[in-house]
């Protein structure tokens, strides 16, 4: 079976992003005094659903992406899929940031979900054909 180097790679990545959304929402709770809920702090209460959807979509999708690299997809997809996948998760805080309405609020909070949303249909179809055609057997025999 073939382990999925370059998926775990940007996992790390993202790992570290991830540290960095989650420290920043207890920097923001312990200014605001507010443990649980944004206590009427604008920064935090953007920083809760970035950090929440970043946890919402990341594990999901990633571990799609590994599935596909175990199973042989090129290397040059899974560097695509993963790279996309960090791309949206850094944009979208920088859209999450801005002001509503904003050119910058538009690409960042759109932009980021979009290729989100998009990703985790692409890995869900693609593992769904791969299966189907019987490209995933090597996946589900070891699995056994």
């Amino acid at each position: 079976m073939h382990m999925p180097s370059i998926t775990a790679g940007y996992l790390a990545i993202l790992a570290l992003l991830y540290a960095v959304l989650a420290l920043q929402v207890l920097r923001l709770r312990r200014s605001s005094r507010a443990p649980f809920s944004d206590g009427g702090n604008i920064p935090l209460r953007n920083a809760i659903p970035v950090h929440a959807n970043f946890m919402e979509y990341v594990p999901i999708i990633t571990l799609m992406v590994a599935f596909l690299e175990m199973a042989g997809a090129p290397p040059s997809r899974v560097y695509l899929l993963m790279g996309a996948l960090l791309l949206s998760r850094l944009i979208h805080p920088l859209g999450m940031y801005a002001a509503p309405g904003s050119l910058r609020f538009a690409i960042g909070r759109a932009g980021g979900i979009f290729i989100t949303i998009s990703l985790l249909v692409t890995c869900a179809v693609t593992t769904l054909l791969r299966i189907g055609s019987g490209g995933m057997n090597s996946i589900v025999a070891t699995t056994q």
